[in-house]
């Protein structure tokens, strides 16, 4: 068995299609059957069969996918440490990022970071704040980029802080806010908990919730449009959005803050495309993520 052994056996289980796999690894059917075939013959067992879901994998084929995408890994791992053993800042980064970060402030970043560094190709992953931690945890991504409280354990880095805010149309006093309508959205249980503590210390009533959607951006042009207001942290707005804004403070007064972290694992250091990207992260950020609503942090 070779690389395209491997990357057929992961593709074909993430699948279930043989179809969809030849057409992901761009091949035809009866060129991904007959390798299907020939590693059945090589192990001597049958690795799928076909069911009325699609691919289904055996007890024998579970085992062959743990071991190819086992070999797949040790085999990036490999290429990447032979790419970083001269003085070239080269190869591949693989970074993990929050999906609001990665819409918001990630696209001005790489643009920056890949005129200094062209050589490096970027592949970039994206989804909620804990499936990028798991992202690490599997060796999946080099780098994380983060949202909120997390028990990250080895590099971490907090890039800058954010104001929670009500956003409206038009101004609004906070104690009419329970009267109002507020449009929810989905997000990760970090927010939700900051706001729910914070509402809860402010109001001995529940929102007057008549919007749910299932992103933030759908939330702020709703908000937009007069539909409601709407509890968001301050990454989503921007100077056109004409917005009227009201940050959160504490019972104490202080501001509730919603924070952003790079995060990595201190092995991956040693290869010279996470040292640039993290160093260059570091550097930028004062002038790169901060304005006047953040708080930068070097």
């Amino acid at each position: 068995m070779d690389e395209k052994d491997w990357l057929i056996i992961k593709t074909l289980y993430e699948k279930k299609s043989i179809s969809k796999a030849a057409e992901l690894l761009y091949i035809s059917q009866p060129a991904l059957t007959y390798r299907i075939q020939n590693i059945e013959k090589q192990f001597g067992a049958q690795m799928v069969s076909r069911g009325k879901k699609g691919v289904e994998f055996t007890p024998q084929g579970e085992s062959m996918v743990e071991y190819a995408e086992k070999m797949l890994l040790e085999l990036r791992k490999t290429k990447e440490m032979v790419q970083n053993m001269n003085d070239q800042v080269r190869g591949t980064l693989r970074l993990g990022v929050s999906s609001n970060f990665a819409r918001y402030r990630l696209p001005i970043l790489l643009k920056q970071f890949l005129e200094i560094y062209p050589e490096i190709e970027i592949h970039v992953k994206t989804g909620w704040s804990s499936e990028v931690v798991n992202f690490l945890y599997r060796d999946e991504v080099h780098i994380g980029i983060v949202r909120g409280e997390n028990n990250w354990h080895e590099q971490i880095h907090l890039l800058y802080e954010e104001p929670l805010c009500i956003a409206s149309t038009n101004p609004i006093h906070l104690q009419d806010l329970p009267n109002l309508p507020r449009i929810n959205y989905k997000t990760d249980s970090h927010l939700k908990d900051s706001i729910y503590k914070w509402w809860q210390a402010h109001y001995n009533q529940p929102p007057l919730i008549t919007m749910e959607v299932d992103r933030i951006d759908t939330c702020v042009e709703l908000v937009k449009h007069g539909m409601g207001y709407a509890i968001i942290p301050g990454i989503i707005l921007s100077d056109r959005d004409s917005l009227h804004t009201i940050n959160l403070h504490s019972s104490d007064n202080k501001p509730i803050l919603r924070k952003t972290w790079m995060i990595n694992r201190d092995i991956t250091l040693e290869l010279s495309v996470v040292k640039a990207f993290v160093d260059f992260i570091k550097k930028e950020s004062c002038h790169v993520l901060g304005d006047a609503s953040e708080h930068p942090i070097e």
